[in-house]
C-alpha cells in the first residue's frame, strides 16, 4: 500500500511544534509517510531541520517570503533565501505569490518581491508553491512570464478557468480540506476537472481541517479525509488515487 502525501504541513508553527513528535506520530498511525514542512521564518525554518534529518525519506522543507512579507523584506533576507538555495538547504521554495486579501496598499511590493523569489528559484532549480488570494491575474500574469521550474499551487480555490490556464503551465494543483466541506461548490467542481496526474493533497495545518474534523486544530493525519473525498469526486480507488499522488509529488524532484 502506498501512503498518504501531505505537500503542505505547517509543522514548526507555534501551534503544532510544542507537540511536534506526537503529531508526526499520528500521521505516521494514518498511514502519511510523506510530507512537507512549509516554514515561514527562520526560526520555523531552523525546527524543520532536524526532523527532515531524522527521517529524510518521509520529510521535505520549504522556504519563503509570504506576500504580506513584502511591507518589510529587503535585500538582506532576500540574500538568506539566495543562501539557503544554493546551499541545497530547502528542497521547495515557498510559500510565495500575492494576497489581496487584507490589505491591497502594497501590492507592487508584493508583485516585486514575488519576482526576485521566483527569480532565485529558476537560479537553483528549485519548485516553487504559490499562495494566490483575490490575485489571480496579477498572480497567473507573473508567473506565465518568470516562472521556469515546477510550480505548485497550494490549497487552490480560484476558478475551474484559472486553474486550467494554471495546468497549461509546468505545474501541479493540490486540495486542502476545504473541499470536503459543504458550502463548497467551486472545490469539488475544481476536484472533478483536475487530471489525476497534476493533483496534490494537503492539510495545511493547522488550519482548513477537514470534515468529520472540522473546527479543530488540524494535522497531517488528517489528510486522509481529504483524500478519501477527493477519490469520491473523481470516482478513483482511493488507493490508486494515493499512488498517484505520490507519483505527482515526487515528479516535481526530478
Amino acid at each position: 500500500m502506498t501512503g498518504l502525501t501531505d505537500t503542505h504541513c505547517h509543522l514548526t508553527c507555534d501551534e503544532l511544534y510544542e507537540d511536534a513528535s506526537a503529531v508526526i506520530a499520528r500521521a505516521k498511525e494514518a498511514g502519511v509517510d510523506s510530507m512537507m514542512i512549509m516554514c515561514t521564518s527562520p526560526t520555523e525554518l531552523e525546527h524543520a531541520f532536524p526532523i527532515r534529518e531524522s527521517d529524510p525519506d518521509t520529510f521535505r522543507v520549504a522556504f519563503g517570503w509570504f506576500p504580506e512579507d513584502a511591507s518589510w523584506v529587503s535585500d538582506k533576507e532576500l540574500a538568506y533565501l539566495e543562501q539557503l538555495a544554493a546551499e541545497h538547504k530547502i528542497d521547495v521554495l515557498g510559500e510565495i505569490g500575492l494576497d489581496y486579501h487584507f490589505d491591497t496598499s502594497f501590492k507592487e511590493k508584493q508583485k516585486d518581491l514575488m519576482i526576485r523569489q521566483i527569480e532565485i528559484a529558476n537560479r537553483y532549480g528549485l519548485p516553487i508553491a504559490i499562495h494566490m488570494r483575490d490575485a489571480s491575474k496579477d498572480c497567473m500574469d507573473i508567473l506565465k512570464t518568470y516562472a521556469k521550474t515546477p510550480i505548485i499551487f497550494h490549497c487552490y480555490s480560484g476558478s475551474t478557468e484559472t486553474m486550467k490556464e494554471a495546468l497549461k503551465l509546468n505545474s501541479m494543483i493540490s486540495f486542502a480540506g476545504t473541499v470536503t466541506f459543504k458550502n463548497n461548490k467551486q472545490g469539488p467542481a475544481n476536484v472533478i476537472a483536475c487530471p489525476a496526474d497534476r493533483i496534490l493533497s494537503e492539510t495545511d495545518a493547522p488550519f482548513l481541517a477537514p470534515v468529520p474534523k472540522r473546527g479543530k486544530r488540524n494535522e497531517p493525519a488528517y489528510v486522509q479525509y481529504t483524500v478519501e473525498k477527493m477519490a469520491e469526486l473523481k470516482e478513483m480507488d482511493p488507493e490508486d488515487l494515493k499512488k498517484q499522488i505520490r507519483a505527482n509529488f515526487n515528479s516535481l524532484f526530478q
